[in-house]
């Protein structure tokens, strides 16, 4: 594979063509010792100063169709992304992703700048720089982290960390008096694009807070923090704390009107299941009634079988009724004596 020579350079002193000369047998026989990207994430990434790149074989230069296709295959492509990642955020997470899946077997490297280097050229963070370094170290793509990195790369950087490519998004980044701090990347064909997450970055998550700067104090306040650690004065220390007796009391009070509510509703339950068994009670009673004291009911035939008794028991026998034949023979047969 053809090696990188002295003379190919461009002006920026960053390798910019391919040699044709063969390597050496020397050169040959040496193996890459390159560190491997990491397969288990069972520990924090280590810093650049903890693992360096000591491999003594040449790090030939790649094109970008090269690295897709696996190339080289005894070695990993080693991909840099830098940046302050204050706030570490899903925007930085998305952007290290598409960094480490660029090429089929990556080594990404994440340089980050220090605290002098960014409140210089930026402004002032959140976070310190430890605990920036501390939040990489903790991405799952990322497979090693350079502190106190450049604010503009530079060849020797580039040769020291043995990078193949450098990852960031495609928007020229204006910066320590250049209209664009990657160009020289860009021209050397070591640039590759990543894609902004629209919607999220550290200056959106700052003007949430500013914005809503009252809410968050007051949350504080009440989670034990002092005015003074809030940088607060004495009358908003006052007034938040007053507005935070307000809100537990418009909690109490809806608090007890739900519970109200649902008392409400539990007796509204109740009541319509009250008056659904009444009506199932009275419609037994109806028909109960009915059944007794209806045309056809069970009552009436009952009295009508009393009153025949009693009709009964009142009306005297009458006499039995003798024949006329044997009234005469009666008759004949007293006279005859």
């Amino acid at each position: 594979m053809p090696v990188l020579t002295t003379d190919a350079e461009s002006e920026t002193g960053i390798p910019k063509s391919l040699s044709n000369e063969p390597p050496s047998e020397t050169m040959e026989e040496i193996e890459h010792t390159c560190p491997q990207p990491r397969l288990t994430l069972t520990a924090p990434a280590p810093f650049a100063d903890e693992t360096s790149c000591l491999c003594q074989a040449p790090h030939e230069k790649l094109t970008i169709a090269q690295a897709r296709l696996g190339t080289p295959v005894d070695r990993p492509v080693r991909v840099y992304a830098d940046g302050i990642f204050d706030l570490f955020h899903s925007g930085h997470a998305r952007a290290l992703m598409q960094a480490k899946t660029l090429f089929p077997n990556s080594y990404l490297l994440v340089g980050v700048c220090s605290d002098d280097l960014t409140h210089k050229f930026k402004g002032f963070t959140v976070m310190n720089e430890a605990e920036r370094y501390e939040a990489l170290r903790h991405c799952r793509y990322v497979d090693e982290v350079i502190r106190d990195a450049p604010w503009t790369l530079t060849p020797e950087f580039l040769e020291k960390h043995k990078i193949d490519f450098v990852a960031h998004d495609d928007i020229p980044y204006s910066s320590a008096g250049s209209d664009d701090i990657y160009k020289h990347i860009k021209e050397a064909g070591m640039f590759v694009p990543t894609q902004r997450t629209e919607g999220i970055s550290t200056s959106d998550i700052i003007t949430r807070i500013v914005r809503d700067y009252d809410v968050y104090a007051r949350r504080n306040l009440q989670r034990g923090y002092t005015a003074k650690e809030l940088n607060v004065s004495f009358i908003n220390e006052k007034k938040y704390r007053f507005q935070n007796q307000v809100d537990k009391m418009k909690e109490k009070v809806k608090n007890v009107e739900e519970r109200s509510k649902e008392f409400v509703n539990r007796v509204e339950e109740k009541s319509h299941d009250l008056i659904q068994k009444w009506e199932e009670k009275s419609r037994e009673f109806i028909g109960n009634f009915l059944e007794l004291f209806g045309p056809d009911g069970a009552w009436k035939q009952m009295f009508q079988e009393r009153s025949n008794r009693m009709l009964h028991a009142l009306s005297p026998k009458q006499s039995p009724v003798r024949h006329p034949w044997k009234r005469q023979h009666l008759k004949s047969a007293s006279f005859s004596s």
